[in-house]
């Protein structure tokens, strides 16, 4: 049982991976292609489903070639982006309209008219969740005051409404309607402590329950693979949204444990144990994961721009012509000069949920060269992570290390700062693609393969190296200084 392999299914915002490990988490094949970003107007962003169903078929197809014969593929975990919502015929299996995404933000007015009827504490309270444009049950209201295929169907009671794992594993199983409890838990119809989706939660955004999966565990034998796929009909025995999966994958399995993934955006869980969580600082209570009907949950703080901002000064402003260079350019200077960069470019996600504010660069003089510019960016990253740090404490969940991962966690330079900011220890996985390691040990201990999460979690953890802060204290308080300034203004616009 142990010499099977385990495929990991990754759909993420800008990608989508297959990705093949041993039982130890060695990883022994990879495909990966991107996926189409449509942006049709300012603050939309939208996926073609159908294309993320096949370019990840595709790599799953390569992938298997890769295993030396498709018996040795033992079972599947899915992990995939958040929030982003799919709607589909469930009779044809076809999308409907293009996925919205996660950082799509043309729901505001919705979530504006709901703030101001006092509906967000009540939210809050059962759900765990903001009213923010974010998540989920906007999107689905959306699709259905738009787009007449999307209410035709729901009129049939043929429509499907589901994050992209659910997608996936329709499409993989050739009907399984599933969502597993960290998905749903980010879709403003769950509450945290029930068991499915609430009436009276879709009630509120008029989402018909029917349109809805059934919510089950995040690992155990989900469903089967239809067999014409691959030649063959595999379990698919894990699942998990990319930020439980990547908290999994650091091995955040005890009440206190904190990761901090650093990727499209910034996103950071503390493992919470089997206490509901609710937050008096804005921070987000979440499903961490479901096994056997029982729920470990996590406080969170969403950071809405990280990798994306490095991405803007390449594509929008051409600062930079690759995101590696950044780390050289910070390095090559002493300091950023007084450049400090608030990059509200999607608004502004925890603690402060400000979906209108634009970002801000400010302190630039004559003297200030692409290369301020470049380290003002990754400095962001720290500050924006101490703001929730503050907010965790806040709400009696303070840091005692914090471990990072995703793309940018990679350059040295930004790990040191988020060090030397937080006044903490850093620790960074050897391999910092966590997501899809978590997803592995999910499935690996739904399997059966391991028999508990937690060895899953022990044979299959990445060994880490381990940042200690440097930077003086008068150094450090200059900068919160110069970054709270910055902020304060762009609150203001």
């Amino acid at each position: 049982m142990a010499e099977q392999a385990i495929l990991v299914l990754d759909a993420g915002t800008t990608s989508t991976r297959a990705i093949l490990y041993d039982a130890a988490g060695l990883r022994l094949g990879l495909a990966q292609e991107e996926i189409t970003q449509h942006y049709p107007r300012p603050g939309w962003v939208e996926h073609d489903a159908a294309e993320i169903w096949e370019r990840t078929l595709r790599c799953m197809r390569r992938v298997a070639a890769q295993a030396s014969g498709v018996h040795r593929i033992g079972c599947i975990g899915i992990t995939n982006q958040r929030e982003t919502v799919v709607a589909w015929d469930r009779k044809s299996g076809e999308p409907l309209a293009r996925a919205i995404v996660w950082q799509d933000r043309r729901t505001e007015p919705q979530c504006a008219a709901l703030r101001e009827t006092g509906h967000e504490e009540k939210l809050q309270r059962r759900t765990g969740l903001v009213l923010d444009p974010y998540f989920s049950a906007t999107k689905m209201r959306w699709l259905l005051e738009h787009k007449p295929a999307v209410a035709a169907a729901a009129r049939s009671g043929r429509l499907a409404f589901g994050t992209v794992e659910s997608w996936l594993l329709f499409k993989l199983s050739g009907g399984a309607f599933l969502t597993d409890a960290s998905n749903a838990s980010r879709t403003l119809l769950l509450p945290l402590d029930g068991a499915q989706f609430a009436d009276d939660l879709c009630g509120m955004f008029d989402v018909p329950r029917s349109a809805l999966a059934e919510v089950v565990d995040s690992a155990g034998v989900l469903a089967r693979t239809d067999s014409a796929l691959l030649g063959t009909a595999i379990p698919v025995t894990g699942m998990a949204g990319d930020q439980q999966a990547a908290t999994i994958g650091q091995g955040c399995l005890a009440a206190g444990d904190t990761k901090a993934t650093f990727g499209t955006g910034a996103f950071v869980l503390t493992n919470q144990g089997a206490d509901v969580p609710h937050s008096r600082h804005r921070l987000l209570g979440t499903v961490l994961y479901q096994l056997a009907g029982s729920r470990t949950y996590a406080l969170e703080g969403a950071v809405f721009v990280a990798g994306s901002l490095v991405q803007w000064l390449r594509d929008a402003l051409g600062v930079i012509a690759s995101a590696s260079e950044t780390e050289a350019l910070a390095r090559s200077v002493e300091d950023s000069g007084g450049v400090v960069v608030v990059p509200a470019l999607a608004g502004l996600g925890a603690p402060h949920w400000r979906p209108d504010a634009t970002a801000v660069i400010s302190g630039l003089t004559f003297a200030s060269g692409r290369a301020h510019l470049a380290r003002a960016a990754l400095e962001s990253m720290a500050h924006q992570t101490h703001d929730l740090a503050e907010a965790f404490a806040a709400d009696g969940a303070r840091w005692a290390r914090l471990r990072i991962d995703g793309g940018m966690s990679a350059n040295d330079w930004l790990a040191q700062d988020i060090s030397d900011i937080l006044r903490l220890p850093v620790e960074r996985p050897e391999d910092v693609e966590t997501t899809a390691r978590g997803a592995a040990m999910l499935a690996a201990a739904g399997a059966g393969i391991y028999p508990s999460l937690k060895a899953a979690a022990d044979a299959m953890l990445a060994p880490a190296v381990r940042f200690n802060p440097l930077l003086s204290a008068a150094a450090r308080d200059r900068r919160l200084s110069d970054w709270r300034a910055a902020l304060n203004a762009a609150l203001a616009q």
